[in-house]
């Protein structure tokens, strides 16, 4: 059905009447060779087919000619790409045919209503003329079919007018846009981003794409690209604030605050790796990021002197713990915006640094896009007009309650290259390795407001991409090290920009703990590898609370830390647990300690183990960060991609893969020690502690004392393991290869000079390991890895 504005919605067994779509069945005569860009009339409607690759395909529909024709939005960097594509036309409408998809545009239907039909369109109509669109595989299995779309003009009966303050005179017209697609009752969607409700399938939920602090449950990450089971994903191309209702009234519906068009892409893929291959095409690769940044991150709320990061790092020196980046959060400054360093509590930033490098950790520094009047760069960035602004040119504000002034507008290129320039002089050059680009929804949100690029309601979720972006070509142009910044927010492209993400500033409370296994697989779902959540939570702990069960580790010897909160030491490790197999591995938070040593002597223990586990996995860990760069593909994944034909894992949010050989479930129960563990059909596997042997297909009941993370891995996995290190920076040796037997198996073990981009230019080395099961041999072949005997490195299990 076309979508004419929300009353259309509301009207849609009349409009689909008005405009019935008739699908194309018979053959289609006239084939010639596709060009990039296939320009179709649709009544007074502009519709564009875009080819980028035999899988790829790009859809534009506005009722303004240049609009539709117009290219991508941003975070796409890719070009069209005809190629194989054919283009033919009948009297049953035009098709797009490649090697692996068939796309058909239906011509608009023509109808003329009488009765009560006639009646009601006298005083009701939409925006658009009807359009339908198919995509199928070229074996003829049906991907996706839009049957309507929106462009409306903002108006008081869809209660949306008041949008057209936020558009100057000089701006674009403002509309409506959407689109809607059937929605078979076995689809299921993941990924749009963050949202922390604590569901994994979106089918049945109403989603709000947009960056919100704010958010009830947690903040909101907008990145509209979402994946499903039906081997498609689908890229929507709009910057907006957008709403996504999935799987209600059999159809899925895209809605965006503002647009000239509709515009948006489908992968097909045969797995879901092939859509994030496609996904990378568009918007680019997941850089390496520099090996520190897979190993341990030492944080919290707040760092308040050189003297106290310098004895926290010494700290997990003298213990011998490994650790990798320490980092300093804010309020180091005199003023907001100033770019320097109190000298009173951080006298020499220069020799801080150089003394973590001497004991091998690399420096973080949260650096904000905000600046006070009385900072020294404020007039400066004013005189240019580099702020984000109102429609008369006022820097935007949050007076009367936040005064932490306005937000450096990197949308606008002298106001990116002058901002990095400026980071460059101020703490690059006192030796810091890596930044925290924080408060990148913008912290100001900036609908009502003004980028360079435009209004801040049509530009509403690129802050992200841009302002990361100044980061990262900052590095590339002037620094041979890797690039690696810290952001809170995410947008289409971003994952290119050397940025790894957080789930923000989060509640230290078991329930939140439980919500963050979905949010992190749909997060990573969604385009963006490296996620992970502040370990323990941000927020800081309430003055008292009552567990619901007795606690499992006693917390009288860290009352100064943890105060009445009985249970925290127990969720601390818990959630430390499940730090360990996230992306990137940091804690931070509100408390007045927050090292390993923090939580009292039953928990330092336990804390220990998972942080020499990390390092010991470090070469599977990297090397999978080497596949992500190679692929676009997450190596945090929810069941679905890898079993997609198990139904029982479609909505199964509460354990993931960390990898192809690792099933990781989080205990997020108060007081648990065992807990229930689904292991996917199709495969054996083992218990990671016990060496258990069991099948597939099946739940079990796995012991999780408190020092236990119910851990399992797949048959025919090769996990390559470590010796123990103190950071990333020394040479670590393959210790042990474990080959999990029961199917044939292979792993890619990757190692670089884990700081430059010189892998780039395939300076890397990589060992190519296979698993024949019936033989029970393992070969390598490539570089070699180890240099001790085989009979030495290599451990079947079970054998």
């Amino acid at each position: 059905m076309p979508i004419l504005g929300n009353e259309a919605w509301r009207s849609s067994g009349l409009i689909k009447a008005m405009f019935a779509v008739i699908a194309a069945t018979t053959s289609i005569a006239g084939v010639a060779q596709a060009p990039e860009k296939v320009v179709l009339d649709r009544q007074e409607a502009t519709v564009m087919l875009e080819p980028y690759a035999p899988n790829i395909v790009r859809v534009t529909l506005s009722l303004r000619k240049d609009d539709a024709v117009a290219g991508p939005g941003y975070g796409i960097i890719a070009h069209a790409n005809a190629g194989d594509w054919k283009r033919e036309s009948g009297e049953k409408g035009d098709v797009l045919q490649s090697s692996r998809m068939v796309v058909t545009v239906r011509p608009s239907g023509h109808w003329t209503p009488t009765g009560t039909s006639a009646d009601i369109a006298k005083f009701f109509n939409g925006s658009t003329p009807g359009v339908g669109i198919s995509f199928k595989t070229s074996e003829g299995k049906t991907l996706l079919d839009m049957h309507g779309w929106q462009m409306s003009v903002p108006n008081h009966k869809d209660g949306n007018a008041d949008v057209l303050y936020d558009r100057r005179p000089t701006d674009p017209p403002f509309y409506q846009v959407g689109a809607s697609f059937h929605s078979p009752k076995d689809e299921h969607y993941y990924g749009l981003g963050q949202n922390q409700e604590g569901y994994l399938d979106r089918r049945g939920h109403v989603v709000q794409c947009a960056h919100d602090y704010n958010a009830p449950s947690g903040q909101s990450v907008c990145v509209p690209f979402v994946v499903t089971n039906y081997g498609y994903g689908l890229l929507w191309d709009n910057p907006s604030r957008t709403t996504v209702a999935f799987g209600f009234n059999d159809q899925t519906r895209w809605t965006s605050e503002v647009g000239q068009r509709v515009s948006f892409f489908v992968i097909a893929g045969k797995t879901y790796d092939e859509i994030y291959e496609g996904y990378r095409l568009l918007t680019g690769d997941t850089p390496m990021l520099p090996k520190s940044a897979y190993g341990y991150i030492q944080c919290k709320q707040r760092y308040t002197s050189q003297a106290e990061v310098l004895d926290v790092a010494k700290g997990y020196r003298d213990r011998h713990l490994p650790a990798d980046v320490m980092v300093i959060d804010w309020f180091y400054y005199t003023k907001m915006g100033q770019m320097d360093m109190d000298p009173v509590r951080w006298p020499d930033p220069e020799s801080m640094n150089k003394q973590l490098h001497a004991m091998n950790f690399h420096s973080m520094i949260s650096v904000w896009p905000r600046f006070v009047p009385e900072s020294r760069f404020y007039d400066k960035l004013l005189k240019n007009g580099w702020f984000m602004h109102l429609a008369d040119g006022t820097p935007t504000n949050g007076l009367p309650y936040d005064r932490a002034g306005s937000d450096i507008d990197t949308t606008n290129p002298d106001a990116a290259a002058w901002y990095w320039n400026t980071v460059k002089e101020n703490f690059v050059d006192k030796g810091f390795d890596s930044f925290w680009a924080d408060e990148t929804e913008p912290d100001l949100p900036p609908n009502g407001s003004f980028f360079y690029v435009g209004p801040g309601t049509q530009y509403f979720n690129v802050y992200p991409l841009f302002h990361t972006a100044a980061f990262y070509n900052g590095f590339r142009r002037d620094l041979k090290t890797r690039a690696l910044i810290l952001a809170r927010d995410a947008y289409l492209g971003a994952q290119h920009n050397g940025a790894i993400f957080w789930s923000s500033d989060i509640a230290p409370n078991w329930d939140t703990l439980k919500r963050q296994v979905p949010t992190g697989i749909n997060f990573t779902a969604s385009g963006m590898p490296y996620w992970s959540t502040d370990i323990g939570g941000w927020q800081y702990l309430p003055g008292s609370h009552t567990p619901e069960h007795p606690p499992l580790l006693d917390p009288s010897d860290a009352r100064d830390n943890v105060g009445h909160y009985d249970d925290y030491p127990e969720l601390y490790v818990r959630w430390f647990q499940y730090g360990t197999f996230q992306p990137n591995f940091r804690s931070h938070g509100s408390r007045l300690h927050n090292e390993v040593w923090s939580y009292g002597k039953q928990a330092e223990p336990i804390l220990e183990k998972y942080l020499r586990l990390r390092y010991e996995l470090m070469p599977y860990i990297y090397s999978l960060g080497h596949r992500t760069h190679e692929t676009g593909a997450p190596f945090m994944r929810g069941l679905f991609m890898d079993f997609p034909d198990d139904a029982r894992v479609v909505n199964l949010g509460d354990e993931y893969m960390f990898g192809p050989a690792l099933l990781v479930a989080p205990v997020t129960d108060q007081g648990a020690t065992s807990r229930s563990v689904y292991l996917p059909a199709g495969t054996e596997w083992y218990n990671f502690w016990t060496n258990e042997k069991l099948q597939g297909g099946q739940t079990v009941t796995v012991a999780a004392p408190i020092d236990t993370i119910p851990l399992f891995v797949r048959a025919g996995s090769i996990l390559p393991l470590g010796e123990q290190v103190e950071s990333t920076n020394e040479q670590q040796k393959i210790a042990e290869l474990r080959v999990y037997p029961g199917a044939d198996g292979e792993f890619v073990l990757y190692q670089d000079d884990g700081t430059t981009y010189d892998y780039e230019k395939g300076k890397a080395d990589l060992t190519h390991l296979r698993w024949a099961d019936a033989s029970g041999k393992l070969t390598a072949t490539g570089t070699k890895a180890w240099s001790k005997p085989d009979s030495e490195i290599v451990k079947v299990v079970g054998r």
